[in-house]
């Protein structure tokens, strides 16, 4: 982890205009086609979620912006940033669950699993308040929704980006599924949230080069 230096930072006037709005996130909805990846995944016989979990992850440690976090008047830079999403367990009640990010896919997709089980019968939501190192993302797969919030909270100030994907569907032969990208715009803008997109799509059209 490294602190940026804000007086030599080419936003820190953005910055300065974002970060102390009652609600500075932007979030931005897009379908992805995943006809290449859903095909490429269930030949490899790997599960749809913690795949797509990967993805996401990647992408998010590929571009510097989703790895900036606000510290009080202060910006870091993590080297990594880990994902933390969601799982259904017992009664429809959900609990968080986290894994460490590795690029090796096979490895993350078989840590994920196994942290995943460990986590799927035992509800605990309690945040560790110092580990901003994280991404959260979330799997509606009930919903094609077209637009999504987070709650988030703003003291202290939540620069963690949030990650949402829903039900896909089928359109024009291909297998399309809403995503949703929310960001804090303080340390993120548009063009960053439309190079994520962009990688993302690049991985869901090019699965076995990427994975």
């Amino acid at each position: 982890m490294k602190e940026l230096d804000l007086e030599t930072w080419n936003r820190r006037k953005q910055f300065e205009l974002y970060k102390n709005m009652d609600y500075p996130h932007v979030n931005v909805c897009a379908n992805v086609d995943i006809t290449k990846f859903y095909e490429y995944i269930k030949e490899k016989e790997k599960p749809f979620f913690i795949s797509f979990v990967y993805v996401v992850s990647k992408v998010a440690n590929e571009i510097k912006e989703f790895k900036y976090r606000i510290r009080g008047n202060s910006v870091v830079e993590h080297e990594t940033v880990n994902p933390s999403f969601t799982i259904m367990g017992q009664d429809d009640v959900f609990n968080f669950c986290s894994t460490k990010f590795t690029y090796n896919f096979n490895e993350f997709v078989l840590n994920g699993l196994n942290e995943i089980e460990k986590k799927k019968n035992v509800v605990e939501l309690e945040d560790d308040e110092v580990s901003d190192n994280c991404i959260f993302m979330t799997s509606i797969p009930w919903v094609s929704f077209t637009s999504m919030s987070h709650p988030i909270d703003m003291s202290p100030v939540d620069s963690i980006p949030r990650i949402a994907w829903g039900k896909y569907f089928e359109e024009n032969g291909s297998l399309k599924m809403p995503l949703s990208v929310q960001a804090h715009h303080a340390v993120v803008d548009g063009i960053h949230i439309g190079r994520y997109f962009e990688r993302i799509e690049e991985i869901l059209n090019n699965p076995k080069d990427n994975l």
